[in-house]
């Protein structure tokens, strides 16, 4: 119910503080708080203009914060939003960063839109851009705005369809009658109402071009210059029997029936003319994008999976049409035969590469009351704009209109698939780092490719850095209000979290740090950089590290102890992170912000991960579980620390002690250490183990023969050779 799925009633709070004209313009007074969602009346002396009420009185929509933002919105007695301010929010995007005009402008776009006249489409873009790093928080006050418009209006009286119905009388519950299947002439659907007709000539499209302002699409494209007719177009409710096996015959009509599902609907279009209704860019697989169903709120298109091609109308007496189609209503819409609903046509001209006009025909159609039959159980009657509001219904939430966190994650299921990729590659990576470390080279460009992965992917387009305001939201959301909708509302933040926590059993914090952190990628991308380019990098003595590392653990404390105190005031320290100005809005920020992240960066040119090592809150946050993993991964020699100290001397950020033991709560996994165990060029104790096996083997190949050459000393005492006689 909607009293339960909204909070306090809190509009007396930010009345006070707010002028009227900036929530309805044109109105000089407001009447007292009254009813339930609470409104108040706006007047213009004593004309009442319509109401104003706050967003989160009637919808439970909250923000990634897991608190409510708060819009004020005027309503007018017509449904048209005639004005939207937004007065308290907790959302860490907007609290510092992004501009309040460009959040007020997106709010603006709302305004003189009514929702009862054209409903928003399920999954449909919002009607102004979305900010660049906002896209959450936006899409919750879109929809917040959309969905509150929707139920205040039925509430107190104001939707038109419920206006309609008298008031004094229930009237009965209509439902069709499947026992009527008479079979029918063209002609007599026609003049019962079963088939609807919307003629249009190119006299009447080019009018409702310069109706909407339009000059240059009038008449642009000439598409029936030669036929008086534009469109000739038909729809009739197919899946009620009367009508169906009138317009399908007896066999479409049984294989019809045999594929619809329990209140599964069925809808016939057709047509003649220039302008076809299924369009000429549709191909299979593809959407009909010229027509769209719409009743109340809800609204549908058609996929080739739900289309049908006729050849003909069965019905005696149907004209030869160019075009007859058989829809089948989709299963994750709905449709109620015995409400009213509508189609409507658009015929879009285009005018350049860039410009393109469109404009929509509606084609109304209410099923026949001989097609139907009464209950016996009455409906309440519905209340009209004149009753008191503290007796105005409580409507429930549209049930065919899923939650704004399944439409997100739909409309971002490749890129869920691309990270749970990115994911199952990491873990690759870990269980079988051997491998991988004892191959120098291809460690290299492995881990250089996955830093590239996390920056420029997961980061600067995927918007998925996470921060220590996720961790001080949690905890917030742990003591007030928890519910996992807050923290679904981004597909590729959540699904990280989930995938940090799981790898701090095995990994530590080292999994997210190391490989997918977007801040930590930039800094090890660009001080690699900065070696190629001969930057001389410092070292810090071992005792200066571990004092200048507790920093971190300082700062996350003192953010949590903030947060414990006053979300917002926490939110804002946490600009500590230069995370928003870097990633999330790519530097693209006022120049305090911008100057402190590239002083960042500066540093990390001669101290590799600067940041991470000596000032991040959430790596703070992500170690102190670390002791409680269960596995250690990364293999030591005895010799190691005592007396090598090689990894010690190399580890990029530090994390191995003097006395060889790796420090988890430093670690990063980065696998540089498990790479100088496996070399044995680099390694020392690999190194000795190399020269005593070769010190070993070295008697085993054989005796080495030398020649020895005698010469025979000359006898002193014997007589003296005779010299050869010349010839």
């Amino acid at each position: 119910m909607l009293g339960t799925a909204a909070q306090a009633q809190r509009l007396p709070d930010f009345l006070g503080a707010t002028p009227i004209a900036e929530i309805f313009p044109g109105a000089d007074r407001i009447g007292a708080p009254e009813g339930k969602p609470m409104t108040v009346r706006a007047y213009a002396g004593d004309q009442a203009l319509g109401r104003i009420y706050l967003t989160s009185d009637v919808v439970n929509t909250r923000g990634y914060s897991s608190k409510p933002i708060d819009v004020l919105v005027g309503l007018a007695d017509n449904g048209r939003i005639v004005g939207a301010k937004l007065v308290e929010h907790h959302e860490p995007i907007v609290l510092i960063g992004i501009p309040q005009s460009k959040v007020d402008h997106f709010i603006q776009g709302y305004v003189g839109l009514n929702f009862l006249d054209s409903p928003p489409r399920h999954g449909a873009p919002p009607p102004v851009d979305i900010v660049s790093g906002a896209t959450v928080t936006l899409m919750v006050i879109g929809d917040s705005i959309t969905r509150s418009a929707i139920l205040v209006a039925r509430a107190y009286g104001v939707d038109k369809t419920a206006a309609a119905q008298p008031a004094a009388a229930a009237p009965p519950v209509r439902h069709v009658d499947e026992a009527r299947d008479t079979v029918e002439s063209w002609q007599s659907l026609l003049e019962a109402g079963a088939v609807r007709r919307l003629r249009l000539s190119p006299e009447d499209v080019d009018l409702a071009f310069r109706q909407s302002g339009r000059q240059d699409a009038a008449r642009h494209g000439q598409e029936a210059a030669q036929d008086d007719t534009f469109i000739d177009l038909y729809v009739a409710l197919a899946s009620v029997p009367g009508i169906g096996r009138s317009l399908l015959g007896d066999t479409e009509w049984q294989r019809l029936k045999e594929r619809l599902k329990p209140g599964q609907q069925a809808i016939l279009v057709a047509g003649e003319g220039a302008y076809s209704f299924k369009g000429s860019g549709y191909v299979r697989g593809g959407i009909f994008d010229r027509i769209e169903i719409i009743q109340d709120e809800s609204s549908f298109r058609f996929r080739d999976r739900n289309h049908q091609r006729l050849a003909d109308i069965a019905a005696q007496g149907s004209p030869a049409l160019r075009e007859v189609a058989l829809f089948v209503v989709p299963e994750d819409a709905s449709l109620d035969p015995v409400k009213p609903w509508r189609l409507q046509l658009m015929v879009q001209r285009v005018l350049s590469v860039s410009d393109k006009a469109f404009v929509t025909f509606d084609l109304p159609y209410d099923l026949p009351g001989r097609y139907t039959q009464a209950s016996a159980q009455p409906v309440a009657p519905q209340q009209t704009p004149a009753s008191p509001p503290a007796q105005a219904a409580q409507p429930p939430e549209d049930p065919a209109a899923p939650a704004l966190w399944k439409q997100i994650w739909q409309g971002k299921l490749g890129q869920v698939a691309i990270l749970a990729v990115a994911l199952v590659v990491l873990v690759g990576i870990f269980f079988f780092q051997d491998q991988l470390a004892s191959r120098p080279l291809m460690h290299d460009r492995l881990r250089l490719a996955f830093l590239a992965f996390a920056l420029f992917w997961i980061g600067w387009y995927g918007q998925a850095q996470l921060s220590i305001v996720n961790v001080l939201t949690f905890f917030s959301a742990l003591r007030t209000d928890f519910r996992w909708e807050y923290f679904l509302m981004d597909p590729l933040v959540f699904i990280l979290w989930c995938a940090t926590a799981i790898s701090m059993v095995f990994w530590n914090r080292g999994a997210f740090c190391g490989w997918l952190c977007p801040f930590g990628a930039l800094q090890e991308l660009s001080n690699r950089i900065a070696k190629r380019l001969g930057v001389r990098q410092i070292t810090l003595r071992h005792g200066v590290h571990q004092r200048l590392s507790t920093l971190k653990y300082v700062i996350f404390l003192l953010l949590f102890g903030f947060s414990l105190y006053d979300l917002a005031v926490a939110e804002q320290l946490a600009e500590v992170e230069p995370f928003k100005t870097a990633i999330i809005l790519r530097f693209m920020r006022y120049w305090p912000f911008v100057a402190f992240a590239v002083a960042l960066l500066a540093a990390g040119l001669f101290v590799e991960r600067f940041f991470c090592r000596y000032l991040c809150p959430l790596g703070a946050a992500l170690a102190i579980p670390a002791r409680l993993r269960i596995f250690d991964w990364l293999r030591r020699y005895r010799e190691c620390g005592n007396p090598c100290q090689r990894c010690n001397h190399e580890c990029p950020v530090q994390a191995i002690e003097p006395t060889g033991e790796i420090n988890p709560n430093e670690c990063i996994q980065c696998l540089h250490c498990q790479m100088l165990y496996h070399h044995e060029q680099k390694c020392p104790h690999l190194i000795q183990k190399r020269n005593k096996r070769e010190r070993r083997r070295a008697p085993d190949t054989g005796p080495v023969e030398h020649e020895i050459v005698m010469h025979r000393a000359p006898n002193p005492n014997a007589p003296a050779s005779p010299a050869p006689s010349e010839p």
